[in-house]
């Protein structure tokens, strides 16, 4: 698969966004770009000038490790954008995975679903690289239930959601760090996996429709899922504050299990109590992402800024 234009693009955002005052060298006369110049890159990298204009023209294929880091350290990138450029240059030389067409939904393992079967307190929700909602528990749905009903009887995404959907703005209180976030993860994904289809097929939809998207996607910018907190404001219980912990399943680095919990005594503890006795009457149970009935119709507008 060609990446050069992949590789081009994030080299030359990462060296326009040091500084010479950053990188330790001196400024003389006027400067026509803010960032690093070529010959800058490769003087604090340690290579000619003649190899990094190779490097960042997409010739990322024959790199090795130590050029690698010699340019993560130039480049003062992070661990996630160092692992990133490690995928680019996997797909230029031929060795990531090349699985074409569109690969069938990971699985969920039974050991996965007793998990959530046994946490019937917490919000667990489990998603794919792509964002696809895989499996959820009673509480996760009436959590995201805005979500699921702008599914329209497909697989929720929290992506799609995130972008296409006019409530998705007022649901997440950080929506901007929410949608950066994900077009983030989605490029590291992209980068892992270049042959996957429906990967391709959402980013190229988002992009479409979704000029937000189409903005922060020419970023370049990569991000991972953390630990952390999310702010939502629940159509039903109002405003909810919760931690939630990542984890990537050992067997399947695809699959995400995303578990949501409130600090005990708060406010946000009194609205999950709420959310799950709605969620009770109701009647919703663990199911997988694409089943659900009742489902809005998803709009065909893009986003408000859009």
């Amino acid at each position: 698969m060609d990446n050069r234009a992949e590789i081009r693009a994030f080299l030359k955002s990462r060296r326009d966004r040091v500084t010479p005052e950053q990188a330790g060298l001196p400024v003389y006369g006027n400067r026509r770009v803010t960032g690093l110049r070529r010959n800058e890159v490769a003087l604090l990298a340690g290579m000619s000038v003649e190899y990094y204009t190779r490097l960042e023209r997409g010739g990322l294929g024959g790199a090795s490790d130590a050029v690698l880091d010699a340019l993560g350290r130039a480049l003062r990138l992070d661990d996630t954008e160092r692992a990133h450029l490690y995928d680019l240059r996997a797909t230029a030389s031929g060795s990531a995975r090349a699985r074409r067409g569109a690969p069938a939904r990971p699985a969920v393992r039974a050991g996965v679903r007793r998990m959530l079967d046994a946490m019937p307190t917490l919000p667990v929700l489990v998603t794919d690289q792509r964002f696809d909602v895989l499996l959820a528990n009673p509480l996760a749905r009436a959590l995201y239930a805005p979500a699921f009903e702008d599914a329209s009887g497909k697989a929720a995404n929290t992506a799609r959601f995130c972008f296409l959907s006019p409530a998705a703005r007022q649901y997440y209180v950080d929506w901007e760090q929410i949608a950066r976030t994900a077009v983030g993860a989605l490029r590291v994904a992209a980068a892992k996996d270049p042959y996957d289809r429906a990967l391709s097929d959402l980013i190229g939809e988002l992009s479409t429709r979704s000029d937000t998207f189409r903005v922060l996607w020419g970023a370049q910018d990569v991000r991972v899922f953390r630990d952390g907190t999310k702010r939502f404001r629940h159509p039903v219980v109002g405003r909810l504050d919760l931690d939630h912990e990542t984890m990537f399943l050992a067997a399947d680095d695809q699959v995400c299990v995303a578990v949501y919990s409130a600090a005990p005594g708060s406010a946000s503890e009194d609205g999950l109590k709420l959310l799950a006795s709605w969620a009770a009457t109701t009647g919703d149970r663990a199911s997988e992402g694409s089943e659900g009935s009742g489902q809005s119709e998803a709009p065909e507008e893009t986003d408000a800024e859009g």
